[in-house]
């Protein structure tokens, strides 16, 4: 006897993909529960955590894919490479990984110039040389002029979990706090600035950077760490919301605690972006027990990358509003703050 498996036909508010599908907010969530899990679930995706984790024998190990299409290619603190290695590890890391193995794909478009071919791999193997991993096996394929916009990658990556280590969107408990590792949409800011040809004052410059480090200093003094994210697509307010949501738990912020630039909160003011939502390739929000709140922040503000001093406590965990996430704004009152419905800047990783 055969059998087929069957997925549900779903509902859908577009009958098309739209480039908000891709963006980490609303419709990329909608996408991720109306078509590939009915299809694809099981236990390790359906906890919806940037990786999977696996167990092999006694051993754990943390699983993790991404694919980088960002435009432009070169943007200011980085390239399409060391995003596509940083962005990986650090999937990897926020799981409670070490990573170790990285492969590379990548999509050429007939006419890309060889000489930044060069510079974007060399890049990643810099990457990959800071993060302490290796890139051991990959692929290449090349279309037509015009079918691809000059180069995307996919990177694939696979870490070793801690021993005591239980990390995940799904732990978060009534009294953590919330902390993230500096300022806000950096990365965003800098790669719209070099897309749009913006000049401002002082260059904003991309926060990518592997948090690998980081991470591993934090777990190796406070492993009761309940969850982390690093707030990629969709920025703070995205992640946020995935942990609410996942844990069915509410989240308080303060809105006078949230660390942003000077210089980017007035390119998102400019722009008419909230910084919140705006992408973020080199920092780590953290959920941990009140009491290790403030060992975690001291490690936090005692790293030499550019914001560390910007590290806050930002809020907390909290019984009420289950699933949803509130800001104090700084008159006093409270507005909740949503799940992104698409990317206000697509493109960014």
């Amino acid at each position: 006897m055969s059998f087929e498996l069957q997925c549900p036909v779903p509902r859908f508010n577009h009958e098309t993909i739209q480039m908000a599908h891709g963006a980490g907010g609303v419709l990329s969530r909608e996408l991720t529960r109306n078509v590939f899990l009915p299809c694809f679930g099981n236990s390790a995706l359906d906890l919806l955590d940037d990786q999977a984790k696996l167990s092999i024998g006694a051993e754990r190990f943390a699983f993790t894919t991404d694919t980088f299409v960002i435009s432009p290619i070169f943007f200011p603190g980085g390239t399409i490479g060391d995003l596509a290695v940083n962005g990986t590890v650090n999937d990897l890391a926020v799981g409670g990984a070490m990573p170790l193995y990285l492969s590379a794909g990548f999509v050429l478009e007939e006419g890309f110039p060889l000489v930044d071919l060069q510079k974007v791999v060399r890049s990643m193997a810099d990457a990959a040389c800071k993060a302490g991993v290796q890139i051991v096996t990959g692929d290449t394929k090349v279309v037509e002029r015009g079918q691809c916009d000059g180069i995307f990658i996919n990177t694939s990556g696979l870490g070793v979990i801690k021993n005591g280590i239980d990390i995940s969107c799904i732990n978060l408990k009534p009294g953590d706090s919330i902390i993230v590792s500096g300022t806000l949409g950096d990365h965003g800011m800098a790669v719209m600035a070099a897309r749009e040809g913006l000049s401002f004052q002082s260059e904003i410059i991309s926060d990518t950077m592997s948090l690998c480090e980081l991470i591993s200093e934090i777990l190796d003094e406070v492993p009761e760490v309940h969850a982390m994210r690093d707030p990629t697509r969709g920025g703070l307010a995205a992640t946020l919301n995935e942990l609410a949501e996942a844990s069915g738990k509410g989240i308080v912020l303060e809105e006078s605690a949230f660390p942003v630039r000077p210089d980017v909160q007035g390119a998102c003011e400019l722009l008419g972006i909230d910084p919140l939502n705006v992408a973020n390739e080199g920092k780590v929000v953290v959920a941990v027990p009140r009491q290790s709140a403030g060992k975690v922040l001291r490690i936090m503000q005692q790293q030499t990358y550019p914001s560390a001093g910007n590290a806050a406590i930002i809020g907390e965990v909290v019984d009420d509003h289950p699933g949803m996430v509130i800001i104090r704004t700084l008159l006093g009152s409270r507005r909740i703050l949503e799940m992104p419905l698409g990317e206000q800047l697509p493109r960014i990783c």
